[in-house]
């Protein structure tokens, strides 16, 4: 499984009127996720995009378990326990940096188009030798 900690601070124009970040946003602290562990692991997604890949998100969900408050420090984990065929399922923990307490649990299913032709594809082998790589890391580092 690859593990990918993003850290977020809470900004006051996320918050409504009860004080709370407004669950809208959690939905954007995914994505930077998403896309911070991709970097990490050496696969901006912008190399995605000029090979012509775009991933729309086909399927998302949240669970909200405890509120998130202004200028508060926040840990978006991203989990990736499965390489990707057709779809690109990842699922993600938001919890309170400072007690590790959890906040909300998600997921999200994205798919790989060809963008020239608008038409569905494979994982590609740029995204998949990329979390190959990580897996391989990560397995080795467990082993010392």
């Amino acid at each position: 499984m690859i593990t990918h900690c993003y850290q977020h601070r809470v900004r006051y124009r996320e918050c409504d009127p009860m004080g709370m970040v407004y669950h809208a946003h959690y939905v954007d602290y995914l994505e930077a996720a998403r896309t911070e562990a991709l970097r990490a692991m050496g696969l901006p997604y912008r190399e995605l995009e000029a090979a012509g890949i775009i991933m729309p998100v086909v399927d998302l969900s949240l669970c909200f378990h405890r509120p998130a408050y202004y200028d508060e420090l926040l840990d978006i984990l991203t989990f990736i326990d499965q390489l990707p065929t057709v779809r690109f399922r990842l699922r993600y923990e938001v919890r309170r940096h400072e007690t590790q307490e959890l906040l909300a649990t998600g997921q999200v299913t994205l798919c790989f188009v060809d963008r020239k032709r608008n038409r569905p594809i494979r994982a590609p082998r740029l995204l998949l030798d990329t979390l190959e790589r990580a897996l391989t890391i990560r397995t080795e580092e467990q082993a010392l």
